[in-house]
């Protein structure tokens, strides 16, 4: 499990599975535009209280405020854990998934550490590999149209 992470419950996993799923991402960013992309699981609500629940729950991540466009939009918030973290969570919750997320979820439970070395060095044949898994995870979206994701 990750550093920091906690247990959770059958409910409060599937309950965190469902955030994911209807308002939640599953993805690879990049914090720094030097750096490779890293692992991010993120939930946005107006409702902080929802938030604030995961990460209590979850014992990881940080919530934070997004900007809001106009006057007329309500203040939202992120929850957003990355790397290691991220796939603690995703090992918890990744059987109660229920869209296209499952399938990005299981992708990075299978490939994403053995794709990532902690030091950050790639051989070219881990920087081609680690490339694929990429282009593959970011290709996976929504059923559109009746076609599978």
């Amino acid at each position: 499990m990750g550093s920091h992470s906690k247990r959770l419950s059958t409910g409060d996993a599937a309950y965190i599975a469902g955030l994911i799923d209807g308002e939640g991402t599953i993805t690879l960013s990049r914090l720094h535009a030097h750096e490779k992309r890293r692992l991010v699981v993120s939930i946005a609500s107006t409702e902080i209280q929802l938030l604030q629940f995961v990460l209590d729950a979850f014992g990881a991540g940080k919530i934070t405020r997004k900007r809001t466009a106009s006057e007329r939009h309500t203040p939202s918030h992120c929850f957003a854990v990355t790397s290691r973290q991220a796939l603690a969570l995703l090992n918890q919750v990744a059987p109660y998934l229920r869209s296209y997320k499952r399938s990005r979820a299981d992708l990075v439970l299978a490939q994403y550490l053995a794709l990532t070395p902690r030091n950050g060095r790639y051989t070219p044949d881990q920087l081609a590999r680690r490339s694929e898994f990429e282009t593959r995870l970011l290709s996976m979206r929504t059923r559109r149209n009746g076609a599978a994701p």
